[in-house]
């Protein structure tokens, strides 16, 4: 996989499933650099909560679309589009392999499917983001009900940033929302996509396992540095799972013991977002995270897509 014949791997699926040490062993046999496609580890500072890997962690391979942004700053899918793609096609002309790792649905459909964004306008946004702020999510909701019922009915009525951007877009195109949602296709540079996911029960177990660990070893000192440099005045950052929970216990809104159960509710409920989003996506080739010998099975079916091409 070297040379013209170089194809990027994208391993994709629900948190804690083992993507990350998979990506790492990839990236060792296979000669590659890692392109991170989880949207909150862009956040400088956002280590424990988001289970970034430590540059010790990291085995010496390089590491792209890690601790590009402050958390004042808006995390967009476009900006990461253009950024990520410039990365990979430097990657793949240095003859290494791009290792395309994380979870973060939309960002991983615009990377892959080269999603052709709507342009903004900022008058608009910001009437939308007013009435957002003015009468939050039920607002911004019935108004998209009215205007796209579809769009509507597929966002999550607590995601009041992306309802404003659908409303956004109908407004500029005269068009529905789903109108450009990208076609899928050949994915970008003949991307092979492997999901990991594991049982369940297990999987449940681990997030557990991960949210205690993230607790004791410093999450909420974390977000009090980070408040220091602007979180709450951030508009991605502060909402992340973790994050906004520690910030509510901050507040006095409940106490530690609920902020951590909250942090699992929430991550279980992204988790079953995740596993939907990928499910779906016919071209994305499955692996057990548990399974004994997981680089062997993953290059096993990297062998396969290579013999039906």
């Amino acid at each position: 996989m070297t040379g013209a014949g170089i194809r990027p791997i994208a391993v994709v699926g629900p948190t804690a499933t083992g993507k990350s040490d998979l990506a790492l062993d990839l990236a060792e046999r296979l000669g590659g650099e890692i392109v991170n496609i989880d949207a909150m580890q862009l956040y400088r500072g956002m280590d424990i909560g988001t289970a970034k890997l430590t540059v010790a962690q990291r085995r010496g391979i390089p590491h792209h679309q890690l601790d590009v942004l402050e958390v004042t700053e808006i995390a967009t899918v476009a900006a990461y589009q253009a950024a990520a793609s410039a990365d990979v096609a430097a990657i793949m002309d240095r003859g290494r392999v791009p290792i395309i790792v994380g979870g973060s649905m939309m960002y991983v459909q615009a990377l892959l499917d080269q999603w052709d964004f709507p342009a903004t306008d900022p008058a608009v946004r910001a009437r939308w983001e007013a009435v957002l702020a003015d009468g939050g999510v039920a607002s911004v909701h019935a108004a998209l009900r009215k205007a796209d019922p579809v769009a509507a009915a597929t966002i999550l009525p607590t995601d009041g940033r992306r309802m404003v951007r659908a409303l956004e877009v109908v407004e500029l195109t005269g068009r529905p929302f789903a109108a450009s949602a990208p076609r899928i296709g050949q994915p970008r540079w003949g991307t092979v996509i492997i999901g990991v996911d594991r049982e369940t029960a297990a999987l449940d177990a681990r997030i557990e396992q991960r949210t205690a660990l993230m607790f004791a070893g410093g999450l909420v000192e974390e977000v009090c540095g980070l408040i220091e440099r602007g979180l709450r005045a951030g508009v991605t950052a502060r909402r992340a799972i973790g994050y906004a929970q520690v910030l509510s216990y901050l507040d006095n809104e409940y106490d530690l013991s609920h902020a951590r159960e909250r942090t699992l509710i929430g991550t279980r409920r992204y988790v079953r977002r995740q596993r939907s989003w990928f499910r779906r996506d016919a071209r994305v080739r499955w692996v057990d995270g548990a399974a004994s010998d997981l680089l062997a099975t993953t290059l096993a079916l990297l062998d396969e897509k290579e013999r039906t091409q």
